[in-house]
């Protein structure tokens, strides 16, 4: 195959479409580096595995030697993306967004090349914003055109409410595209109709339109829902490299492949065929996809622990202390309470999801159950703290 049609393969490798595919390639034929945008909103403190679909194929983009443009959505995420809702998002406060940013900007980089993106802030150009060029903008579009959006007609045929706000949203996403010229843009297939504006927003402005690729959205543990962390079925970048792994290691052989394919850009129809001629085993791919993932996030040293570990703990059926992952904690630093001390070795998200689970008897030391939130472990010893059936670490106080 020649450079192009080798790119276009790899580039069209587990996505939903590519919009039109005849331009990306005569985009591909010109050789040079295009750019490639991809927005995200940081609505939440902390990104999972759905989030870094997109994210994965932007790092294979780069690889191939095409310019990463990475905007983040500090404006748009004060509106609220409407896609894929069937009832309008709460607005967010200006300090809930910068929060959400600091940790997105940092855990984005754990799936990027750091030295071959540039980022930008959408509030950098949708807040200064007047409203004349705000009349400018709406005046780019239709009331009708809007309505063809799946969720924009359904919620009108129900007279579920749309605020006029919610129009919005798909012109600021569109008008970024026009803001750093963006050759291609990725997005979730629920984004499909945002990066068609854009193409039509592009050539308003006498630029070359775009080239939408749409991704599919991932499926969270369940098998059957997308990922998300309100429905309990994520897998977050921020969790401990035992609970990624055992949480990866719970999902089904079919799902495996696709994680294979959408994050880590394999040839999922290859791997079916390995595994329907016996060449390779399904156990062992879904481990390797465990420690792939954990050790993107959190590292080799701790993804081959969790690794060493899972394998000690549920194929050998005992538990091997040294293979834990260990949390250092001076005696000073000890938090007064067990939630809190949880939340520090990074066994729970929180110091309240450490509560309830004390509670609900999920917390052993040593293997004992603890119900008591008063911490009292006294220093120069190790204890095994466990959370569940997946997440234990060996915590060593000094």
């Amino acid at each position: 195959m020649t450079d192009v049609e080798q790119q276009v393969e790899q580039i069209c490798r587990g996505v939903a479409d590519v919009i039109p595919r005849p331009e990306l390639v005569d985009k591909l034929r010109r050789g040079k580096a295009l750019r490639v945008k991809f927005g995200v909103d940081p609505t939440a403190p902390d990104i999972h595995l759905g989030h870094t679909v997109p994210l994965s194929k932007l790092r294979q983009l780069q690889d191939l030697g095409h310019t990463a443009v990475l905007i983040i959505g500090d404006f748009t995420a004060r509106i609220g993306d409407p896609s894929g809702r069937s009832t309008t998002r709460p607005q967010l406060t200006e300090e809930d967004v910068r929060v959400a940013a600091e940790t997105y900007t940092e855990q984005v980089f754990k799936v990027l090349d750091h030295e071959r993106v540039e980022v930008h802030y959408n509030s950098t150009w949708l807040a200064p914003m007047d409203a004349q060029a705000m009349v400018r903008l709406c005046a780019e579009t239709t009331v009708a055109r809007m309505l063809e959006r799946d969720d924009f007609s359904k919620r009108y045929r129900e007279e579920t409410p749309i605020g006029v706000h919610e129009f919005l949203y798909p012109l600021f996403q569109a008008h970024d595209s026009v803001v750093v010229r963006s050759d291609i843009e990725l997005g979730g297939t629920d984004q499909t109709f945002n990066l068609l504006l854009a193409r039509q927003l592009q050539k308003s402005a006498g630029q070359e339109p775009q080239v939408a690729v749409v991704l599919p959205l991932l499926e969270g543990t369940d098998g059957s829902q997308k990922m998300s962390k309100s429905l309990g079925n994520h897998i977050g970048v921020a969790e401990p490299a035992s609970e990624i792994f055992g949480k990866v290691m719970s999902i089904s052989d079919a799902l495996m492949v696709r994680y294979w394919e959408l994050l880590c850009g394999r040839d999922g129809r290859e791997m079916e065929r390995s595994m329907a001629a016996g060449e390779a085993h399904p156990m062992d791919l879904k481990k390797d996809l465990a420690e792939t993932l954990a050790a993107r996030f959190r590292g080799t040293a701790e993804a081959g622990a969790a690794r060493a570990a899972f394998e000690q703990r549920f194929q050998k059926r005992e538990l091997d202390v040294e293979a834990l992952p260990e949390r250092r904690i001076s005696q000073a630093d000890l938090p007064e309470r067990l939630a809190a001390l949880l939340h520090s070795v990074e066994l729970v998200e929180s110091n309240s999801d450490g509560r309830r689970l004390i509670k609900q008897g999920a917390v052993r030391i040593d293997g004992e159950v603890v119900r008591d939130e008063a911490v009292s472990l006294p220093a120069g010893a190790s204890y095994v703290v466990q959370v569940g059936k997946r997440r234990v670490v060996r915590l060593t106080i000094s």
